[in-house]
């Protein structure tokens, strides 16, 4: 299986395929950190990333964006003093799509170049 990390995200129409239970079972060990939620009965990918102060959190979102922008594919950013909560889903199919695991990954890739 690939690095969804190392994946670009594919354009999306209405009729693209939601993410198996099969397939996300296979995809959710490279990004362990994230949890699935259901809101607004669409399932989404949901990681809160915790940093010192807000100016960390907020440089965070600035690169979350920046990825999101270059990629074609956005996220809803919460950004609070310490804390950054990034929810993924695709909203054209009202659910999960590889596209939103591709940008989770992603997503933590921001957090480890920090490191």
């Amino acid at each position: 299986m690939a690095e969804l990390k190392t994946e670009r995200c594919t354009a999306c129409k209405k009729d693209a395929p939601l993410v198996s239970e099969s397939e996300a079972c296979e995809l959710r060990p490279q990004i362990p950190e994230w949890q699935t939620n259901v809101r607004d009965g669409i399932p989404r990918l949901e990681r809160v990333f915790r940093f010192k102060n807000f100016v960390e959190a907020l440089a965070f979102t600035v690169k979350v964006g920046e990825l999101a922008e270059a990629e074609k594919h956005h996220p809803a950013i919460l950004t609070e003093w310490g804390m950054v909560s990034v929810t993924w889903w695709t909203h054209s199919i009202r659910g999960l799509h590889r596209n939103d695991y591709v940008m989770a990954a992603k997503t933590d890739g921001l957090l480890a170049a920090d490191s």
